[in-house]
């Protein structure tokens, strides 16, 4: 058996253990933004392969106690390196972390790390200087409380890159944040799903592929394809057997609309990527069986009209920090009131770091989640479809004293909003 980390946003790592419970991983623990978990051989590829949630996985290579350099060196050498590593290997120590610990220079650590590896695998391959002109592999160190972990990067490219999305446009979702948001609101495929800021596309491609059960790795490689350890035959088995439990026989309904024409089109463009990808991966099985794209169209938000009694909608509107102005973002979180007139009865979520994001579109949420998306602090807002009944006039005290702070800022803020909720005509419009 193997340890391997997962790597996460920070938040979402209940989401991530219960996917890697599903592959059937054994979960060994968890800390901010990572899951251990123990797997076999064939555990290193499928993980990076099937995990939608996670955002790399790395197998750990050594975990021991330093409080010195010495004792950081000696742990680091006595792994055996020319296992995993080819002879023109380009080691890299991309990232170190250290919490509580004596040793927390990480520039430092660094370099000890990379020296003790490079001298194993000269003393094994009695080479004096390694060429260093293959594939780059990446390791990675944590230090906590004088608690060593060196891990080897299994996945490459952030894992969050599907290889479906040529064009993101500005400030693309990530992928895995998609992933884990639709897990978040438990999103069944038979439930209609609705992205009224769609932008790239993110939200539904990953909400389709979820919905036909593709494996979101099946259109790229792997850094762990570039390592001795890599069994090729067993990895197209893999594959093989992934491709086998994509369902074309589902019916879903999942669609997006944006105001910009050109962000429709790089919609439309990246699902058929994401379509086309899933294609050959059933090609592999011998069927020529096609994945339904969603469906992308050019609409304001405020002409959308609910054309089913349930669904979900979900988005990632601007923040106001790298779209826009604040004040621009506010704005529009406030006409984004009109959701809760127009589509009655359907659930909500929206992911945004702006805080003043309740307070403009006037509604508490059933549920909020901190979520560390990229280099942004966001929270993603959930509601249940009931909260027409919780706007800030009545809502109940514990979400009062969680999310409005002081006693007097509550009095002075229901004053302001009381009774400024405003009403939309609207027209239907997908």
């Amino acid at each position: 058996m193997n340890r391997l980390i997962a790597l996460c946003a920070v938040g979402a790592e209940k989401i991530l253990g219960n996917e890697l419970k599903l592959l059937g991983y054994k979960l060994a623990g968890n800390a901010p933004g990572r899951v251990f978990f123990d797997g076999d051989d064939d555990s290193l590829f499928r993980a990076n392969l099937c995990l939608r949630t996670a955002d790399r996985v790395y197998l750990e290579m050594a975990r021991y106690h330093a409080e010195d350099f010495d004792q950081l060196f000696d742990g680091v050498y006595s792994v055996n390196w020319q296992d995993f590593l080819k002879k023109d290997s380009r080691v890299v120590v991309d990232k170190v972390r250290t919490y509580k610990s004596v040793l927390n220079s990480e520039h430092a650590i660094q370099g000890i790390i990379l020296k003790a590896i490079y001298k194993k695998l000269g003393d094994v391959w009695n080479m004096l200087t390694l060429p260093e002109s293959g594939e780059e592999s990446d390791v990675r160190v944590f230090i906590s409380e004088d608690e060593v972990q060196v891990c080897l990067d299994l996945s490459g490219l952030p894992l969050h890159k599907r290889g479906y999305r040529t064009n993101g446009g500005v400030a693309p979702l990530r992928e895995t944040t998609a992933s884990v948001m639709l897990q978040l609101m438990l999103w069944r495929r038979k439930t209609p799903l609705h992205d009224p800021f769609c932008g790239s596309g993110t939200l539904p491609i990953e909400a389709c592929l979820y919905a036909h059960n593709v494996a979101p790795g099946f259109g790229r490689r792997f850094a762990l394809e570039n390592l001795p350890i890599f069994n090729a035959d067993r990895a197209r088995e893999i594959r093989f057997a992934e491709a086998e439990k994509i369902r074309t026989d589902v019916e879903c309904r999942i669609t997006g609309t944006d105001i910009d024409p050109g962000a429709i089109e790089r919609a439309r463009m990246n699902a058929e990527h994401a379509c086309v990808m899933a294609g050959r991966a059933l090609q592999m099985i011998g069927s020529d069986a096609r994945i339904p794209r969603p469906e992308f169209d050019v609409a304001d938000f405020k002409d959308l009209h609910a054309p089913f009694e349930r669904g979900l909608l979900i988005c990632n509107p601007p923040y106001g920090e790298r779209l826009g102005e604040e004040a621009d973002a506010q704005a529009l979180y406030r006409d984004m009131q009109c959701f809760f007139e127009d589509f009655k009865g359907w659930e909500l979520g929206v992911i945004t770091a702006n805080k003043k994001f309740q307070e403009c579109i006037k509604h508490y949420a059933t549920t909020l989640k901190d979520l560390k998306a990229g280099n942004l602090d966001t929270t993603f807002y959930m509601y249940n479809g009931t909260e027409k009944e919780k706007n800030f006039s009545n809502a109940k005290k514990p979400y009062e004293k969680r999310y409005w702070g002081s006693k007097s800022e509550r009095r002075r803020n229901e004053s302001r909003e009381k009774n400024s909720r405003g009403g939309y005509g609207k027209s239907e419009r997908f």
